[in-house]
């Protein structure tokens, strides 16, 4: 049968999608790309804020339609689904199968239950970090080291739709990894709930440091980029291991949410004010390219206007490279969700908005200033017209940060590396031109 599938969410979510994928693909299913060919649909969900729950279910139900033609099964997996199965049951009867993110260990027999050729020689199967298909392309992909988060920030469902923060073996990611880059993969993305945390629960101590270092250590790998580095635990020996190495990019992305000590509190983050300032002076100090990455919350209850006047005098100070901000939304079961002191919605929007406009104002001044600079770049693809590569430097991360525009004046160059000078800029974007090919990719 043709198998078709759907994925919501986050990159780490992602690579549940694509395992799944390499579970289905292995046991002689045919993966297709558009739902009206498929027998089977599967669709990966998000649970974690109120929008990503009403794409899920739209989502869900738009599918649903294709019962009605070729589509025989229809499930779905995920956080959505971990949060809220018994209610989805009632709501939408036209779902063969609903995975709860805990139940994956039994996933394959679930499916089988339902769409028949059960065998008992299949009660192991279990999805496998090894065998799974590659959806992002043909340069980059993610390397997911830990599972879950411990943090308990009172805004979050993570802990409780994921469990626990869980690492995994130093050596299991590294055979993962070198058999990414054996298959071509130039750009490998670290993630995690947390990646600064990396280890502490196995090994009694952070090892982030140490698993970039073996990391550096694969030939032919030529980006390592690593995500959601907490304020709190990026230490000096990490700075000083991205600062001087020649593989992992100049590029730190730090979940700050706040910078108002009694928000920071309330919300159980670890991190304070002052020592958030003090790391974005440290990491600018020590390394005068980086590119610098935050998030934001606006409309946490309690937030008063003098708590988001700072927020957002820090952020004009600070001058983040790239930012992104949400608007707090009430999740049932978080300790957040019972405080009195909840924000009206036109004032989150108020908040939310002049924090868009004032990163706008930033972020155009911030790539302003890299015209004449010259960056090496990775060519990924080409505009409609074939007037313009697209390509990326260090300073993006894909399918979050800008791109590079470069005209067309050799044909031969998408999966390479170019060095390139910046001329203008476009948006959120940068025009470039070529200088010359730098790496053979």
């Amino acid at each position: 049968m043709n198998v078709g599938f759907i994925h919501l969410g986050c990159s780490k979510n992602l690579v549940d999608t694509e395992m799944t994928i390499g579970l289905f693909k292995k046991q002689g299913y045919i993966i297709v790309n558009e739902p009206e060919k498929a027998d089977i649909l599967v669709i990966n969900t998000c649970g974690f804020i109120a929008s990503a729950k009403e794409e899920a279910i739209q989502t869900i139900l738009e599918m649903a339609e294709y019962k009605k033609k070729k589509c025989k099964y229809l499930i779905v997996m995920g956080c959505l689904v971990q949060r809220y199965k018994k209610e989805l049951e009632k709501l939408i009867p036209e779902v063969d199968v609903w995975l709860a993110y805990q139940t994956y260990d039994t996933l394959w027999e679930q499916i089988e239950k339902k769409i028949g050729g059960r065998d008992e020689s299949n009660q192991n199967i279990k999805l496998c970090f090894m065998d799974r298909v590659i959806t992002t392309g043909e340069n980059y992909t993610y390397l997911r080291i830990a599972e879950g988060c411990s943090n308990c920030c009172t805004y979050c469902a993570i802990p409780s739709i994921r469990g626990p923060f869980q690492s995994r073996t130093m050596e299991d990611i590294l055979q993962e990894a070198k058999s990414l880059v054996e298959k071509g993969y130039q750009e490998l993305i670290v993630i995690a709930q947390d990646t600064t945390k990396y280890g502490i629960d196995i090994y009694g101590e952070p090892k982030l440091v140490e698993l970039l270092k073996e990391l550096e250590k694969i030939k032919n790998l030529k980006w390592i980029r690593f995500l959601y580095a907490y304020p709190e635990t990026i230490t000096e020996e990490l700075i000083q291991t991205v600062k001087q190495s020649r593989k992992i990019c100049h590029y730190f992305d730090i979940p700050i949410q706040h910078i108002a000590d009694p928000i920071l509190k309330r919300m159980n983050r670890k991190s304070r004010g002052e020592t958030i300032r003090k790391l974005i002076k440290r990491l600018r100090k020590e390394i005068p390219d980086v590119i610098i990455r935050t998030t934001v919350m606006v409309g946490f209850p309690g937030e008063t206007k003098e708590d988001f006047d700072e927020l957002y005098q820090f952020i004009k100070e600070a001058k983040f490279d790239k930012l992104g901000a949400f608007r707090y939304s009430k999740e049932e079961n978080t300790p957040a969700a019972r405080l009195k002191e909840q924000i009206h919605p036109m004032t989150k929007k108020s908040r939310y908005d002049r924090i868009m406009q004032l990163q706008q104002n930033i972020t155009r001044e911030n790539l302003e200033n890299k015209v004449g600079n010259t960056y090496e770049v990775l060519i990924e693809n080409k505009t409609f017209d074939g007037k313009y590569y697209i390509g990326r430097s260090y300073m993006d991360v894909p399918e979050v940060d800008g791109f590079i525009y470069l005209p067309m004046i050799d044909r031969t160059l998408k999966n390479k590396f170019v060095m390139c000078k910046i001329t203008k800029v476009q948006g959120y974007d940068l025009i470039g031109e070529i200088m010359s090919q730098k790496y053979q990719g």
